[in-house]
């Protein structure tokens, strides 16, 4: 049974703005793959906006979905699956029977599981978003059967309890969430000495690699950035580049498609206008191996 350049998007989903899957979808699609979004919920407009509606999905009803697919034979055919925010606990456990499937089909379909539970503010002090016993359900369950996890600098700690005040310790607990079962770490929005920059890492059993990006003034926060950068690090990775590489271009993409989100005065990512930015970023920047 061969795989198609397929990617299953398990996240939260809206009509306006780009969050979730609508900030995850069309940069696959840019890259080259065919995507079978499943929604974890489905919202007017990301929380923040005023008269946010919609509803949360159930935990049947995203299992549904998912069993559909496999019992289909089409999570065995996939690529790779990513999943973000999940609202609640119980989804994780069709995520997991999903990953199950598409592990079953040769055993070399990628799961990325982006552990999306809070974020730093703008005083760099972490917050929690998510209900109280996602954490936990991620430790346990889902990362381990992870091949990537992409934690920001917050879920890295809260993943590990350790620290995440210096590269140093970034690396540490990537290693520590290594030690849970995947194969590489993607640690976004990392601390460095320069201010000025925004450090993200690569890290496997055997390397650590820091790609640095200039840090973006930006007037209030612009959100779906981190979405959009778990999809296109599964994207890479899929493509065939090697972590190192695969983090140079997904960050390097993501700063241009922020770039121009600041130029043309917007707060959402435009990511239809940097559309032929996302395949070819018009700046790389290089990793370090440290």
């Amino acid at each position: 049974m061969s795989r198609k350049r397929t990617v299953v998007s398990v996240q939260s989903h809206v009509a306006y703005g780009h969050v979730g899957n609508a900030s995850a979808v069309f940069p696959l699609q840019r890259l080259g793959f065919e995507v079978w979004p499943v929604h974890t919920c489905q919202l007017s407009c990301r929380i923040g906006y005023p008269d946010v509606r919609g509803e949360a999905f159930t935990a049947d009803h995203v299992g549904d979905i998912l069993d559909g697919l496999a019992a289909a034979g089409h999570l065995g055919r996939a690529s790779g699956l990513v999943s973000g925010y999940l609202g609640r606990a119980e989804i994780g456990g069709a995520i997991l029977r999903a990953v199950q499937a598409l592990h079953a089909g040769e055993g070399t379909g990628l799961y990325l599981c982006d552990p999306v539970m809070g974020d730093d503010d703008a005083h760099g002090q972490g917050r929690m978003y998510a209900a109280a016993d996602i954490p936990d359900f991620m430790r346990l369950h889902l990362v381990p059967q992870a091949d990537v996890v992409a934690p920001n600098r917050f879920e890295l700690h809260l993943l590990t309890g350790l620290p995440v005040t210096t590269i140093a310790e970034a690396v540490t607990a990537a290693r520590a969430v290594l030690a849970m079962g995947p194969r590489l770490v993607v640690g976004t929005s990392m601390p460095l000495p320069d201010r000025g920059e925004i450090g993200c890492l690569a890290v496997t059993a055997e390397e650590a690699w820091l790609v640095r990006t200039p840090r973006l003034t930006l007037p209030q926060p612009i959100h779906g950035t981190g979405d959009a950068c778990a999809a296109l690090m599964l994207g890479c990775l899929l493509n065939g580049e090697a972590p190192p590489q695969a983090l140079s271009h997904a960050m390097s993409a993501l700063y241009a498609v922020i770039d121009l989100t600041l130029r043309l005065g917007e707060i959402e990512p435009q990511l239809v206008a940097a559309q032929d930015l996302l395949p070819v970023p018009p700046k790389l920047f290089l990793p370090e191996r440290l």
